[in-house]
């Protein structure tokens, strides 16, 4: 991997000298690249890796941010504490294929995640659980109780479409008030009846004390962290990276076979047929000149009275030891760097017209959480990056490895 730091002027800096012309597997010459892929976070990572690596193409991966690994990057603070500069990233997955693809680049920590709510004036796990319902109403049910109390209290619907219908028909409207509502109207800046049901439902409410907050097989932390996963990844000699990069800056500049594209799909088009709408995330980091702040990682706060969702402490996350912590409050906006698409019904209509404009330029791949206007888990996103590789390594004939062809 070589990076090149673009500077305001226009000029670059780089930490190795390249060639303006690369070989082929004939030993041939060849100018420019074979990709260029825009965008320094998962998707286009892992693909630049597969391309350069497995297939030997000779790939040019940008970014406009100052650093690789997307929102995942990691950093050490002033203080030498790691944390998460864009909110807190925990690595879980039910697929083996994409565990062991990262198991290339990096170790693991083993880490169950576990959130704690502050609801009524104390601290209950969630998701819902059997201690969240005895702590928070005094009782001392069993599992099958439980279930019982969840039911007296349910709302079933025999139409669900909207978050809200998710929630009260699982477990009642005052459990919905309690944790849902106000965390959501802060989250997605809109009432959970006006969301589509795939935001809820992928919550679990749960009849026992298991207290995790995911269900699948592999969860851990990269042990290094995740930007140093992410140099290793890039760290081929067929992978060139330019930072502080814009598409547009460099597009004309750049000779390159194909282009995959992991940013908004709606701002690679101009936002030609409307914008499509994102929520944001602003994040004020604090260092405590203390060992710990809180119990776990994480702390929800769904009452909208209170500015921001949750409370991240990172020293649970990494296993950092450190004499001091450092924290994150977590503000969700409408303004700044697209996080998460919003499933409303005219918002995947809009999607679906961009998606049917994107078909029309086979010559650009879209990929990755922004390219598919679509919420994805990282590990979603490394899955979806190593099929789109094996669809263009069918679709190119690749076949066996090709020779290296060194930038």
């Amino acid at each position: 991997m070589r990076i090149v730091e673009t500077t305001a002027n226009g000029s670059s800096s780089s930490g190795s000298s390249g060639h303006t012309s690369q070989p082929d597997a004939r030993g041939q010459r060849r100018k420019g690249f074979d990709y260029l892929i825009v965008g320094a976070g998962f998707a286009g990572s892992v693909m630049a890796e597969r391309l350069a690596s497995e297939y030997g193409q000779r790939v040019l991966l940008i970014d406009r941010r100052p650093h690789i690994a997307g929102n995942a990057y990691d950093e050490y603070n002033a203080d030498g504490i790691l944390i998460h500069r864009y909110g807190p990233h925990i690595f879980h997955t039910n697929a083996r294929r994409v565990l062991d693809y990262l198991s290339r680049f990096t170790a693991w920590r083993p880490y169950r995640h576990r959130v704690l709510a502050s609801v009524d004036g104390m601290l209950v796990p969630v998701p819902i659980n059997l201690t969240t319902l005895n702590r928070l109403y005094s009782l001392d049910l069993s599992p099958q109780e439980a279930e019982a109390f969840l039911a007296a209290r349910c709302e079933p619907l025999a139409d669900i479409r909207t978050s809200e219908d998710v929630v009260v028909s699982k477990i009642g409207r005052e459990l919905y008030e309690k944790f849902f509502r106000g965390y959501t109207r802060k989250q997605w800046g809109m009432d959970p009846s006006e969301l589509d049901r795939s935001v809820t439902s992928r919550v679990p409410v749960r009849t026992t004390a298991d207290d995790g907050y995911f269900n699948d097989e592999y969860q851990c932390m990269p042990l290094e962290g995740y930007t140093r996963m992410f140099q290793k990844m890039l760290a081929h000699p067929n992978i060139k990276v330019m930072l502080n990069t814009d598409y547009r800056e460099v597009c004309e500049e750049v000779t390159y076979r194909k282009l995959v594209y992991t940013g908004p799909i709606d701002e690679y088009f101009h936002h030609c047929l409307g914008k499509l709408p994102y929520r944001s995330l602003a994040f004020r980091h604090e260092t405590l000149d203390q060992e710990h702040f809180q119990s776990l990682a994480v702390v929800n706060y769904p009452a909208e009275k209170v500015p921001f969702t949750r409370i991240t402490e990172y020293k649970y996350l990494t296993g950092q030891q450190h004499a001091k912590t450092s924290i994150t409050y977590e503000y969700p906006s409408d303004e700044g760097d697209p996080y998460y698409p919003i499933p409303r019904p005219a918002n995947a209509e809009l999607f679906a017209r961009y998606e049917a404009l994107a078909e029309a330029h086979p010559e650009v791949m879209f990929a990755g959480r922004l390219g598919s206007y679509r919420y994805y888990n990282m590990d979603q996103v490394v899955a979806q990056a190593l099929s789109l590789v094996g669809r263009i390594a069918a679709a190119e004939g690749f076949g066996v490895r090709a020779e290296v062809a060194i930038i």
